[in-house]
């Protein structure tokens, strides 16, 4: 009798922990975008979802739009009057508004973190156009063996060293975040190649608040220790391809007055010539226009007190941390950066050098 009993507790205990199953949904009952939309007008977030779905063989995207007060209750509202649940998890790509950047999107990304409904991992991108417009022109453009956005931001697929890659925990880290901001990838829809890339947003505490060109966007990634792999540069005198970069850091404080040099040593390769150059004269030439270029980057990023490049990450261990919460406001602005370009050349045919000649 006593071993009846046990054996009846026993399967009383395992019928409850089966029940926790009791409200899983089937995959075919479920809406799996890949790719999310969010602008804000008024005190209301309109959400854009893109939704792959296959049809005779073939995929299509179906684009779906709800308003709300929250981006969570707005969810649940296309949950409510679609015949499936929607499932935010397998979410690639989240696309937001540049008016509703540059408000802010604090709310946005920690709602997301605390509701864990969209992963951390999801892309973010910002949209200079109409976002109904943008969504519109992309999904009809897609070709039929294509899911969605993600291969523009893949790098086995469409990706490239002038683009920013920056996820939803990037955001929320740099919303709480001394010295550490991000930059934001800018969209827009183009019909002969379907989505433009214009560079980038530095977002500071979660606001945009300055923008990059593509080119100084590649040193944005390269400077982070980020492939700059695949980027030609046309010059004067030549035309290389970067195949490979690496960086090296010093940092110190003298009397409050921090500074730092960073070198970046490039490997490229020679794509063709113009006249008759020499390997130093293409070398000073390529020095000259990242230096340059990274100078007036510098010098736009220290104006909006925005450390995307995290160059206070380095002070960490020379400053107490009361003195790191000033850092943006008052160390960023008097920090001198001293940014060295060391070139090597490969495979330079029949250029001959200055100290061969």
């Amino acid at each position: 009798m006593f071993r009846l009993g046990l054996k009846l507790i026993f399967l009383i205990l395992v019928i409850v922990a089966l029940s926790g199953c009791w409200d899983t949904k089937d995959i075919d009952h479920r809406l799996l975008p890949v790719t999310m939309g969010i602008s804000k007008e008024d005190e209301e977030y309109q959400v854009i979802l893109q939704v792959p779905e296959p049809v005779e063989g073939q995929i299509e995207n179906r684009i779906i739009k709800e308003t709300g007060q929250t981006i969570t209750k707005t969810i649940d509202t296309l949950s409510e009057n679609m015949e499936s649940q929607v499932d935010l998890l397998h979410v690639k790509v989240i696309v937001i508004d540049k008016q509703l950047a540059k408000e802010g999107v604090e709310d946005v990304i920690s709602g997301f973190m605390r509701s864990r409904d969209v992963s951390s991992h999801a892309l973010i991108t910002i949209c200079d156009e109409n976002i109904d417009q943008f969504f519109n022109e992309v999904s009809s453009n897609l070709d039929v063996n294509a899911v969605n956005l993600f291969e523009f931001f893949e790098k086995n697929a469409g990706w490239t060293p002038q683009i920013a890659l920056t996820r939803v925990w990037h955001v929320y880290r740099s919303i709480h975040s001394y010295t550490h901001d991000v930059a934001v990838p800018i969209v827009v829809s183009e019909g002969s190649t379907n989505i433009r890339h214009l560079g980038s947003a530095v977002m500071k505490k979660g606001k945009m608040v300055e923008s990059l060109t593509p080119d100084e966007t590649l040193l944005f990634n390269a400077f982070n220790g980020k492939s700059a792999q695949g980027r030609v540069e046309a010059m004067d005198h030549a035309s290389v391809l970067i195949i490979s970069n690496t960086t090296n850091t010093r940092s110190d404080v003298i009397k409050d007055e921090p500074s730092l040099e960073k070198v970046i040593n490039l490997k490229v390769v020679l794509l063709e010539t113009k006249g008759d150059p020499t390997i130093e004269l293409i070398k000073e030439e390529l020095i000259i226009i990242l230096t340059d270029r990274f100078d007036r980057m510098f010098a736009k990023l220290q104006e909006s007190e925005a450390d995307i490049l995290g160059l206070g990450q380095h002070f960490r261990s020379n400053m107490p941390r009361e003195e790191l919460r000033e850092w943006r406001y008052k160390y960023y602005k008097k920090l001198k950066v001293k940014f060295i370009v060391e070139i090597d050349v490969q495979n330079t045919g029949f250029l001959k050098s200055k100290s061969s000649e």
